[in-house]
């Protein structure tokens, strides 16, 4: 594979895509492409991508027009890690590939409808959303002829079964991906360029939806310092723009502290290579301590006052009866499931099956399923 394409200034522990362990499968390919960045064009144009269009982060899809969708959240996720890549002198392809794909086997109706399948599939291997993401882009997706998947490089693989997981889960998938042993440096970015997109977007959301205020923002430090930081360089400014302001602003602070820290880390453990950090065994990418700590004050206040928000929370309920109910039907009627899905049940087990057909469904699908389904003058 010719690499002459990508960034000639890489550090000596990013990924290169001439060095990638390769695809599953061997492929006659129409151009000289970097491998990281015809990852990174699959997934964009696979059928789980564009479905995230219509999937939720906090508010359901039919709340509103504004709110972000995961597909927005992916979005935001890959500039935030292509920024800290690009000043790491890391391999902005991967990192863009990790995160457009991070979500693609989430449910419909947030991290409910991953609560509620695993409950559903306990006995049945259980379900979890970076595993169902692997799934997706290693067997669900049918987009080539001689292989299911999109056949990406072990290293996305990698990257994607290892985000936000404990890498030595006991599975057989994991033996692959050097169980015990952490992502690569690109891998780990995704965890915090993640955190610091829903973060920084629930803020506005839940502002916009009026669940939360900027007064009640004001009780959480790492907001007050930043928010007073904006207020006394344009002291003039209104509401609408000072929330904007002050977003961007704590972006930038805790996209400078992760590369900070991170550059600190790797110097300090004498990290060169990749095959250094393997060694080396260390998660280099967090923040400093003062700000992992002001941090998690915000992910509190978030989790206390918008997640669990008694509005939030009464479509939470909705969502639960969605997909137990969706579920429970299924399995009793497997008939009605699509043929596609019908003819996976010898190969995967029904429950499985039923699985993958609801987690792939968006908000508005799952919804208007159950209408057709349970609502006697629904059109089928």
């Amino acid at each position: 594979m010719n690499d002459s394409i990508e960034r000639s200034d890489l550090a000596g522990y990013a990924c290169i895509s001439a060095a990638s362990r390769g695809r599953k499968h061997i492929e006659d390919l129409r151009d000289n492409r970097p491998a990281f960045e015809r990852d990174r064009d699959r997934i964009i144009h696979c059928a789980a991508f564009r479905r995230l269009e219509y999937k939720t982060q906090v508010f359901v899809n039919h709340e509103g027009d504004y709110y972000r969708t995961r597909l927005t959240h992916s979005l935001e996720v890959a500039q935030i890690g292509r920024a800290i890549a690009r000043k790491l002198h890391l391999n902005e392809e991967l990192t863009e590939a990790l995160a457009l794909s991070h979500d693609l086997g989430h449910t419909p109706f947030g991290h409910t409808g991953e609560e509620v399948l695993n409950r559903l599939m306990q006995d049945y291997g259980g379900f979890e959303h970076n595993m169902q993401s692997f799934r997706v882009v290693d067997e669900l997706e049918e987009r080539y002829p001689g292989f299911n998947g999109l056949n990406l490089t072990w290293e996305v693989r990698e990257g994607i079964i290892k985000h936000s997981s404990h890498y030595d889960a006991a599975n057989e998938i994991m033996a692959e991906f050097l169980p015990g042993t952490v992502s690569s440096v690109e891998g780990q970015i995704i965890n915090y360029a993640d955190e610091i997109a829903y973060n920084n977007h629930d803020i506005d959301d839940g502002l916009k939806s009026g669940y939360i205020s900027l007064e009640m923002l004001e009780q959480v430090n790492l907001w007050r310092e930043v928010c007073s930081g904006v207020r006394r360089k344009y002291p003039s400014i209104d509401d609408k723009r000072l929330v904007y302001q002050t977003i961007s602003a704590l972006i930038g602070l805790l996209i400078s502290d992760i590369c900070t820290t991170t550059s600190s880390n790797i110097e300090k453990y004498g990290i060169t290579s990749l095959e250094d950090l393997r060694r080396v065994n260390h998660t280099v990418v967090h923040f400093n301590d003062d700000l992992t700590s002001r941090n998690l004050e915000l992910k509190r206040f978030l989790f206390q006052k918008l997640y669990r928000h008694h509005k939030v929370d009464k479509m939470r309920v909705k969502a639960e009866i969605f997909i137990t109910r969706l579920f429970e039907t299924y399995l009793r009627y497997p008939n009605l499931l699509p043929p596609k899905y019908q003819s996976r049940i010898e190969r995967f087990g029904l429950q499985r099956v039923v699985c993958d057909y609801i987690a792939g469904m968006t908000d508005r699908f799952a919804l208007d399923e159950y209408k057709r389904l349970f609502e006697p003058y629904e059109r089928v």
